[in-house]
C-alpha cells in the first residue's frame, strides 16, 4: 500500500518535470519559504483552482523552514505556541478550508480542517500516508525535494478525498493518473522521474557554479 503511494509521487513529478518554469502567483500557498519546487507550485495552483471551482472548498499550504521557536522550548510550550501561530493564519482563510502546515526545522506537520470538512477529511490518514513518510524518509534526497514532494502529495490527496466525497472527478487529479495506469506503467514512470529529478538537480548545480 505504501509502495503505491511512493509510486504516485513519481507520477506527480513526471507530470511536473515537463511543465515550464513560471513565476506564477499562487492563491493557495500562503508561505512556501523556498521549500516548494516551482513545478509543484504550478500544479498546486491547478488543483486548488479546480477544487475551489468544482467542490467549493479551499486547500491552503503554509510551509516554513522554521517558526522561530526557542532552542530549549518545552514540548508543552511548543504545542501552545504553534497552536496560537496557526490560529492566526486560519483567521484569514476562506471557509470551508483545509490548511496543510509544515515547519521543517521544528519537525512539525499539521492539518487544520474547518468544521464543514471535518467529517470528510481524515487528518491522520492524510498525514501518515501521504505527507510524513516522504518528509521522514532516510535517503539521499534533499530537504527541499522531500518537502516539495510531501506537500504536493498531501495537497493532491486532500483534493481527491473531497472530490470522492462528492462523487466528482477532478481533471487535475494526480491520483487519477495512478488509477488509470497499471502497476508496471507506474513503476516505469517512477524510474523516469528519479532520473529526471537527478538531471534537473545536476543542471541547477552546474548553473550555480
Amino acid at each position: 500500500m505504501i509502495t503505491f503511494k511512493y509510486i504516485k509521487i513519481g507520477v506527480i513529478f513526471s507530470l511536473l518535470f515537463f511543465l515550464p518554469l513560471n513565476a506564477l502567483s499562487n492563491n493557495f500557498i500562503i508561505s512556501d519559504d523556498g521549500l516548494i519546487d516551482e513545478r509543484a507550485i504550478i500544479k498546486i495552483q491547478e488543483i486548488g483552482t479546480e477544487t475551489q471551482s468544482k467542490l467549493g472548498a479551499n486547500i491552503y499550504v503554509y510551509a516554513k523552514q522554521s517558526l522561530g521557536l526557542e532552542d530549549k522550548i518545552s514540548t508543552k510550550d511548543k504545542i501552545k505556541y504553534i497552536k496560537k501561530y496557526e490560529g492566526e493564519i486560519t483567521k484569514a482563510l476562506v471557509k470551508p478550508y483545509v490548511l496543510l502546515s509544515i515547519s521543517v526545522e521544528d519537525t512539525h506537520v499539521n492539518l487544520i480542517v474547518s468544521s464543514k470538512l471535518k467529517e470528510v477529511i481524515d487528518k491522520n490518514e492524510i498525514l501518515n500516508d501521504y505527507v510524513v513518510p516522504l518528509l521522514a524518509s532516510k535517503d539521499s534526497n534533499t530537504t527541499f525535494a522531500k518537502a516539495s514532494a510531501a506537500i504536493l502529495n498531501g495537497y493532491a490527496a486532500i483534493a481527491d478525498t473531497i472530490a470522492d466525497s462528492k462523487d466528482i472527478e477532478l481533471e487535475s487529479s494526480i491520483g487519477n493518473s495512478g488509477k488509470v495506469a497499471g502497476t508496471v506503467w507506474r513503476v516505469l514512470m517512477y524510474t523516469l522521474i528519479i532520473v529526471g529529478i537527478l538531471l534537473y538537480t545536476f543542471a541547477v548545480l552546474r548553473r550555480k557554479k
